[in-house]
C-alpha cells in the first residue's frame, strides 16, 4: 500500500480498525487464481506473535478448501466520504483547491487457518456475535436460539483462522490540511449526516496534535519487528 508519511496510521489507530465490529475481505491467492470473500470477524490479540482475525466462510465456499499461496490478505475498511472543495476556507483564498477522497483502511497479511471443530466454532460465532450486538438495547445471543437449530448452522460454516504477521495502515482525513480548512471539512460532512466521517478526521488532527507535543509517543505501523 502506498502510505504517505502524513497518512500513515499509528498503532492506536490500527487498534482502533482491527477492534470495532466490522467485515473484511478475505483474499487468497491459489492455484486456480485469486479468490475473495467479505467476511465479518473478531480480533483476537492473544493468538500468535501479533494477534489474528476469526471469521467464517459458507461450507460450500471453495475459498477455504483451496490452499493458500504464501500469505493472505484482509483488507479492513473504515468509514470513508468524497471531500467537496467548496468546503475549504482555501477556495475563497486562492482557489487552488480539488476534490478528494478521505477514508482508513488496514491491510493485514497472514497464514491462513482452517477450523472444522464445532467447538472452536461455536465458540467463534458466540464472540462474534456478543461483540457487535454489544450496542443494542437488547442484545440477542446465541442462546436464544434452539440449541438444534444452531448446531443444523454451525455444520454450514469453517472458521478460518488469519493469523497476522504484518499490517499496513492508512488514515488519509484531512492531515495534510490547514485548520480551517479541516473545520470546513467536520462542517461539511456533518451537515451531509456523515457523523464517523467527521468524527475520524477530528481524531486524526487531535492525534497529530498529539504527536506534535509528545513525538515519541505513537510511530506508524509497518512489518512488525
Amino acid at each position: 500500500m502506498y502510505i504517505p508519511a502524513h497518512f500513515a496510521a499509528g498503532p492506536a489507530s490500527v487498534q482502533q480498525l482491527l477492534s470495532r465490529p466490522a467485515a473484511a475481505n478475505l483474499i487468497t491467492a491459489t492455484a486456480n487464481g485469486i479468490l475473495a470473500t467479505l467476511m465479518p470477524f473478531v480480533f483476537d490479540p492473544t493468538s500468535g506473535e501479533h494477534g489474528a482475525l476469526h471469521g467464517h466462510l459458507a461450507r460450500n465456499n471453495p475459498q477455504w478448501s483451496e490452499p493458500a499461496a504464501g500469505e493472505s490478505l484482509a483488507i479492513i475498511q473504515g468509514a470513508d466520504a468524497y471531500i467537496s472543495p467548496s468546503w475549504y476556507a482555501s477556495k475563497a483564498e486562492h482557489g487552488r483547491v480539488v476534490p478528494t477522497w478521505n477514508y482508513s483502511t488496514a491491510h493485514v497479511y497472514g497464514n491462513l487457518i482452517i477450523h472444522d471443530d464445532p467447538a472452536w466454532l461455536a465458540s467463534h460465532v458466540r464472540r462474534l456475535s456478543d461483540h457487535n450486538e454489544a450496542g443494542s438495547k437488547r442484545p440477542w445471543t446465541v442462546d436464544d436460539a434452539p440449541e438444534r437449530y444452531i448446531a443444523g448452522q454451525l455444520r454450514a460454516i469453517v472458521g478460518v483462522e488469519l493469523l497476522i504477521t504484518r499490517i499496513e495502515a492508512k488514515h488519509k482525513l484531512s492531515q495534510n490540511r490547514p485548520d480551517a480548512d479541516v473545520d470546513g471539512v467536520v462542517a461539511g460532512l456533518r451537515a451531509r449526516g456523515q457523523l464517523q466521517s467527521a468524527a475520524d478526521v477530528e481524531n486524526a488532527r487531535a492525534q497529530a496534535d498529539e504527536q506534535i507535543r509528545c513525538p515519541h509517543s505513537d510511530v506508524p505501523v509497518g512489518p512488525p519487528s
